[in-house]
């Protein structure tokens, strides 16, 4: 496998993650911006507590407008809480809730099963199995934190 290969790799895995995704219920967010973004400032606010949207969008390399949306969506699905920065009250310092929402819950329990099926054409059990399995391997040696060995 090469560089591109593993890239188109990973796109297929993002799309498919996003279709294992479940909706938010109805009325569930008025906010735009794709769960790529959310989740990649959510993966980082859980790495870096109380961290101001700035240092995320810094941390992260996502542009600072969608890392706010981002940060709306996760605080009104109950994800994460905001305080005022008691260095300079104008900043706002983002963390994971304390409380499960029943959105996150809701996230969590879905399994990837039916958005693989359809990826994979279903058909064949023991085949969608197989690259589950895989995923899951793949899933323990890299993760997010495996991230962090790439940059400088």
């Amino acid at each position: 496998m090469n560089g591109v290969e593993l890239f188109l790799l990973g796109r297929t895995l993002m799309k498919i993650g996003e279709e294992a995704m479940p909706e938010p219920e109805s009325g569930g967010g008025g906010h735009p911006g794709t769960v790529r973004s959310v989740l990649i400032a959510a993966s980082d606010i859980a790495a870096h507590p109380d961290s101001a949207v700035g240092e995320i969008a810094a941390r992260t390399g996502l542009p600072q407008s969608q890392v706010s949306t981002a940060v709306a969506r996760l605080k009104e699905a109950g994800a994460i809480t905001t305080a005022p920065d008691p260095a300079d009250r104008r900043r706002l310092l983002v963390r994971q809730s304390p409380d499960l929402s029943d959105r996150v819950a809701q996230v969590r329990a879905t399994t990837i099963d039916d958005a693989l099926a359809k990826a994979l054409g279903a058909g064949d059990p023991q085949r969608i199995q197989e690259v589950a399995d895989a995923l899951g391997v793949l899933a323990r040696h890299l993760t997010p934190q495996a991230l962090a060995n790439l940059r400088p």
